[in-house]
This record gives structure tokens, sequence and C-alpha cells, in this order.
């Protein structure tokens, strides 16, 4: 018995997964540095006894897409704007390393830059 239904079943659920990514990408359309996600799919032909034309649906990538946005001039000397593929390294509250792309920077009493959410900025400097 020819199983069609589950290899139909692939494309939806990936229609699915699409569409959540979606959603993600216009809930955080205004939210600074937000960089969207892409979810690329491909055919995989069924190997096997049945018709030689049924293939199913496979996650092949999902990849952050870098497309600039408009630039928004804030008046702060301390807000930043990445151009191009780059992240800015903060520092973790367990001391690990994690990235951003919201430049909207402060100096704390320490005289450390920091994001608005108080995390450090990491560099060389």
């Amino acid at each position: 018995m020819d199983r069609l239904i589950y290899t139909a079943m692939t494309g939806a659920k990936q229609t699915f997964i699409q569409q959540a990514g979606v959603a993600h990408n216009l809930a955080n359309a205004a939210t600074t540095g937000y960089r969207a996600m892409e979810h690329k799919f491909r055919a995989v032909p069924v190997q096997g006894e049945g018709a030689p034309t049924r293939a199913f649906v496979a996650d092949a990538s999902v990849a952050d897409v870098f497309d600039q946005g408009p630039l928004q001039s804030t008046g702060r000397p301390l807000d930043v704007a990445v151009l191009g593929a780059g992240w800015i390294a903060v520092e973790t509250p367990d001391g690990g390393e994690a990235y951003t792309r919201a430049g909207n920077l402060q100096v704390n009493a320490n005289g450390q830059s920091q994001t608005a959410a108080g995390r450090n900025v990491l560099g060389g400097g």
C-alpha cells in the first residue's frame, strides 16, 4: 500500500514551519536591529516502489536576511548602527558571549559601554 498521505504531510508540515517563521518576522518587524529569518525547502525524490514522480519536502536551510533597513537618526551620541552582516558582541549574565544588532548603547557608572538591557559590550578596547 502506498503511503501517499505521509508524503503529502511533509509539504504541509514545512508550510506550517514557514508560516510560523513569517508570523515571527511580522511580530518583530518594528524591533530595532531585528533580522528576518528565511526558511528554504527542497524536494527530495522518494526511493522505492511507487510512482517515480513522488517527492517529499525537506528543510534545506534557515537563514537570516541581512538586507539593510533604513537608518534612523536618534540624536544620541552613543547610538550606533551595524552595517551589513555584522553583530555587536555582548556579555551574558553567566559571563558568556551573545550577539545583538540593537545599537542603543549607554555608559554605566564604571565607564563601560552597555546595551539598553544592561549587558556589557565586548571588544578589544
